[in-house]
């Protein structure tokens, strides 16, 4: 018999900015700085990021049976993270394949859950939110959390006999179906600190043994990671959208000198310092260093979920925005000049037409 529990990560952009100085309350529950408490080593100078946090809440309805908890988290980045927790027993890892796509007792999916607690703290955020934007599409994350291995003590020796059957969990597939090959890829990130700890990290779901019971500072790990895979995502396609539409602009050529043209001039400086900033934050959000348990499960989480690519995605848009920029500026900056030096021509000819009218 294995024990443990779901958690469904969820992160939502709901802003460029969230003041969270300004925040007194969420869900009429006051928040607090969130803390890692971790027995590994790590460098106790290291400024660790701390979002605002609310105590776990239950809901009014449970999952097979099952008390359905979660835990809301506040980023200044302009993002609201969900972890939905569902604590589970099995025979084995075959029986939590259902839990990749539940259905709550008040016919409700946790994905809806979700969205509806979105909602409610944007509501209760609102005052905090600093061009706030719907809700976009989240970035979802499940992680299938061991605390009990059936009397096993070793992970590592554990998941050597699971291997298949955990590849199968992590990518939803029946028993039976994948490739060695496949099954080598999907345990191919794997982190360990002790013999008492795993996490084998997917790119939709995670395999994290704590026998110790504690895996909240694995969570957030994979939370942070999560949250950036989403701010990156959303920076990219608004990116995408804005320099289109500036592009087909300047093909157009639908400004003037002192309308439109100078207006959109100011759209792109103000956009790409938004952009700028909001890449800063999330790039920076995550503060790990050095031979640390959790750095590892970072670094691997961000190969996983190749948030280098989407960061150098990101990195090459912004480099458009400022090449955009530059041809923008330099375009009205001709312009200026062509009409100055067509006002001196006028104005030399009206000078000699006066002259010659006065003789």
């Amino acid at each position: 018999m294995i024990k443990g529990e779901v958690v469904y990560l969820y992160a939502f952009d709901v802003a460029n900015e969230i003041a969270t100085a300004k925040i007194d309350e969420i869900l009429a529950s006051r928040p607090y700085p969130f803390e890692i408490q971790t027995n590994h080593t790590f460098p106790r100078d290291v400024p660790l990021y701390k979002p605002l946090v609310i105590a776990p809440r239950a809901l009014s309805t449970t999952l097979a049976g099952r008390p359905v908890h979660f835990l809301i988290r506040v980023y200044e980045a302009g993002v609201v993270s969900f972890a939905i927790r569902v604590p589970f027993e099995a025979e084995n890892l075959t029986e939590l394949l259902p839990f990749h796509q539940p259905m709550l007792a008040d016919g409700r999916t946790i994905d809806q859950v979700a969205r509806s607690l979105c909602i409610e703290v944007c509501q209760s955020l609102k005052d905090a939110l600093i061009q706030s934007s719907p809700p976009t599409d989240p970035e979802a994350y499940t992680a299938f959390c061991l605390t009990d291995l059936g009397g096993e003590r070793d992970a590592n020796q554990w998941l050597a006999q699971q291997c298949r059957a955990a590849a199968e969990l992590l990518t939803e597939n029946k028993p039976g179906t994948l490739s060695e090959m496949q099954v080598n890829e999907v345990l191919r990130i794997q982190r360990s600190y002790s013999t008492a700890d795993l996490a084998v990290i997917d790119w939709d779901a995670a395999l994290v043994v704590e026998l110790d019971g504690y895996m909240d500072d694995v969570l957030y790990v994979l939370e942070l990671a999560n949250l950036q895979l989403e701010e990156y995502r959303v920076m990219d396609q608004r990116l995408d959208q804005y320099l289109d539409r500036a592009y087909e602009d300047l093909k157009r050529r639908r400004f003037g000198l002192f309308g439109t043209y100078t207006a959109r001039l100011r759209m792109l400086r103000v956009f790409r310092v938004d952009v700028t900033k909001l890449n800063d934050e999330v790039s920076h959000i995550s503060k790990f260093f050095g031979d640390w348990y959790l750095a590892r499960v970072y670094l691997g989480a961000a190969e996983r979920f190749y948030l280098n690519q989407w960061r150098q995605s990101v990195g090459d848009r912004l480099g458009q925005l400022d090449q955009l920029y530059s041809v923008v500026n330099s375009d009205i900056n001709n312009r200026r000049m062509v009409w100055l030096e067509v006002l001196v021509v006028i104005f030399f000819a009206l000078e000699i037409a006066l002259t010659i009218m006065k003789k």
